[in-house]
């Protein structure tokens, strides 16, 4: 093996066994429902083993429901990881309203609606350029029924009620 060979075994070795950093998805929600459609927002923990910033390249998102996709789309440029730290990230997914049609069949007899989250992280770490690091979620929403919107509003009150005339039956924890 000439000097060269060596080299690059040198090299490919300790970038293969160099600390990474890591990411995980610690939540998914609904934040708001708008004319353009339903926002969800994804809480992305990244954690940064080096001493420098590492820039975000851009982060590529596909949402699905029963393995359909309802939702994908990628955020240029997010911003950067902080040196030695976890940086939170939020990532907004929007689902327009003419795909809400075809969750119907997934909504079903469970009145929830069953969701996997993908995300794709571009970092560009320096001397060895852009990775990915993928990521996913699964969960589900719980939709209300008719009859929670109904009974909540009318249970609360009757509750309220109740405690008012009878103090005793306030119940600490």
């Amino acid at each position: 093996m000439d000097l060269i060979d060596k080299a690059k075994n040198f090299v490919s070795e300790k970038i293969a066994n160099m600390e990474k950093p890591e990411a995980t998805i610690t939540d998914v929600d609904l934040k708001g429902i708008g004319f353009d459609g339903l926002a969800f927002h994804a809480k992305v923990s990244v954690k940064n083993p080096y001493s420098v910033p590492i820039p975000i390249m851009e982060i590529d998102y596909v949402l699905k429901s029963a393995t359909r996709v309802i939702a994908s789309g990628r955020i240029p440029d997010p911003g950067s990881i902080k040196a030695n730290d976890s940086t939170m990230l939020d990532v907004p997914v929007k689902v327009p309203h003419s795909v809400l049609v075809s969750l119907v069949r997934d909504i079903g007899g469970d009145w929830d609606v069953d969701y996997t989250l993908e995300l794709g992280l571009i970092i560009d770490i320096p001397v060895v350029g852009n990775i990915t690091i993928p990521l996913s979620y699964s969960g589900e929403y719980k939709l209300p029924t008719l009859s929670d919107l109904w009974k909540g509003g009318k249970e609360e009150k009757k509750e309220d009620e109740e405690e008012k005339e009878d103090p005793s039956k306030v119940v600490e924890i």
